[in-house]
């Protein structure tokens, strides 16, 4: 931990002597605070909690019938799996600022909680070998695209490093294509081939843009009208590896259906990833096809 943060939490939590404010030995001050001998010392070693006097003869430790409060704080916290560096500066911020803690690093539990569950739908399904896919796979749907002319960037690329190149290419793109008239629809990722631990694609991001400022040669894309078959997901779903069940649903109903691939696979990203929450809708996946 920061030894900052730790002298801050050290000064701002521990209550000041009074006579009404006993000395506690270390056990009982545990037994009031329904904390373990084995927490207080890492809590003590870790300064989010401090004795406030260690007699230098013995060692024995003492607590102030005071930071009985900030204990019980502390016991709360942790049964939120709160790590010991973030317990600390919730101590160490003010009332409010503190409560802006709590509620942020919730927001990230739950953000983590909601990619765990879509991970565990994807393995159940794979486990299952798709016969108990899960109802929104089933809804593949169809559309007309009309044509477009794109800026591109294309790269061989790992899943390791797949989803930070994306964000930053992406929102270098968007900025870009202020140049050339502004976004002219969704951003989008053309996948020309596997990317898994082993295959790197290549993959395509495209920003489309005003066909009449638009460039010609390396760097640019002109797709022609197509059809789609595609699905929609919500952010939560848009990790690997569970985006590849989505993948597999839209493959598969286009065998179902008779329809061949036209071109490669993609994801349509039509919403601000950032500032959507796990639940809402954010990117399509798609295959163009050729229609009956």
């Amino acid at each position: 931990m920061d030894r900052d943060v730790a002298a801050l939490v050290s000064r701002r939590w521990r209550a000041e002597p009074s006579t009404e404010d006993r000395l506690l030995t270390i056990g009982a001050f545990a037994r009031r605070a329904q904390l373990s001998l084995k927490a207080l010392r890492l809590y003590e070693r870790l300064g989010v909690l401090v004795p406030d006097h260690v007699d230098p003869a013995s060692g024995y430790r003492r607590y102030r019938e005071g930071q009985l409060t900030t204990a019980r704080l502390v016991a709360m916290l942790r049964r939120l799996d709160m790590p010991l560096a973030d317990v600390a500066r919730v101590l160490a911020a003010d009332g409010d600022a503190g409560a802006g803690l709590v509620r942020a690093y919730w927001d990230g539990v739950e953000a983590r909680i909601a990619v765990q569950r879509e991970l565990a739908e994807h393995l159940r399904v794979r486990l299952s070998g798709g016969v108990d896919r899960p109802p929104m796979f089933d809804a593949v749907r169809t559309r007309a695209v009309p044509a477009c002319v794109a800026m591109t960037e294309r790269r061989h690329v790992l899943v390791p490093e797949l989803a930070g190149w994306l964000y930053s290419t992406m929102s270098r793109m968007a900025c870009a294509a202020g140049d050339h008239g502004g976004l002219r629809g969704p951003l989008f990722v053309i996948y020309h081939g596997e990317v898994n631990q082993d295959s790197d694609g290549p993959v395509e991001v495209c920003a489309p843009v005003d066909p009449a400022v638009a460039g010609t040669g390396p760097g640019w894309r002109r797709e022609p009208a197509r059809h789609e078959a595609y699905v929609r997901l919500r952010k939560a779903q848009v990790v690997y590896p569970q985006i590849l069940s989505a993948f597999d649903a839209v493959a598969q109903w286009l065998d179902t259906e008779g329809r061949p691939v036209a071109d490669s696979p993609r994801e349509i990203y039509f919403a601000d990833f950032d500032a959507a929450g796990p639940g809402d809708d954010v990117c399509d996946v798609a295959f163009p096809f050729t229609p009956a």
